[in-house]
């Protein structure tokens, strides 16, 4: 079964691993979907009947975005705020459409991963930033996974290390 991946970055044409990224998951058609909220919905304007039935035809859905002020790119809160609805996603009479399907995040975040520790710049980690995701996943009775953090990317943006997260993303999503 494909994966769907739904990237929100809001200037993908300037990123350098989310690019990456994606450039790298196109050449496999055969395992994973790419969706693009921001080329998708330049206008803000989403398709919401449309979105659901992408989402319902996929088992494994990762949600690839830049850390933005410790939370995603506004769309994707959007997004979630239009998609994910009382009486298809939850509610008693939802059949819960989203139940049993494996979801979880990709992201990549500008400092090292010390800064997010109590210790650190941030003074949280970044499963605690992210319990937010773990809770609406929870809530809709998908299956939460460990998401992928890609950290350094704003102290290191040299071409080896982005190549590096490439087969590190890949392998997180073969896993799922």
């Amino acid at each position: 079964m494909k994966t769907l991946i739904i990237v929100t970055h809001p200037e993908i044409e300037k990123s350098v691993i989310n690019k990456r990224w994606i450039e790298e998951l196109e050449k496999h058609p055969e395992k994973y979907t790419v969706h693009q909220l921001y080329k998708a919905y330049p206008d803000g304007k989403i398709n919401v009947s449309k979105e659901q039935k992408l989402m319902e035809s996929y088992d494994k859905i990762v949600f690839q975005f830049p850390f933005y002020w410790f939370s995603s790119p506004p769309l994707l809160k959007q997004w979630l705020d239009e998609v994910i609805l009382y009486g298809w996603a939850y509610g008693s009479n939802s059949g819960y459409k989203l139940a049993g399907k494996k979801m979880s995040l990709a992201v990549t975040a500008g400092i090292d991963e010390e800064g997010y520790s109590a210790a650190g710049e941030y003074k949280y980690t970044m499963k605690e930033l992210f319990r937010p995701y773990e809770l609406t996943f929870d809530y809709i009775k998908a299956q939460y996974e460990e998401p992928f953090v890609y950290y350094g990317i704003e102290r290191n943006p040299s071409e080896e290390w982005i190549e590096k997260s490439v087969p590190m993303y890949l392998e997180f999503l073969n896993n799922l």
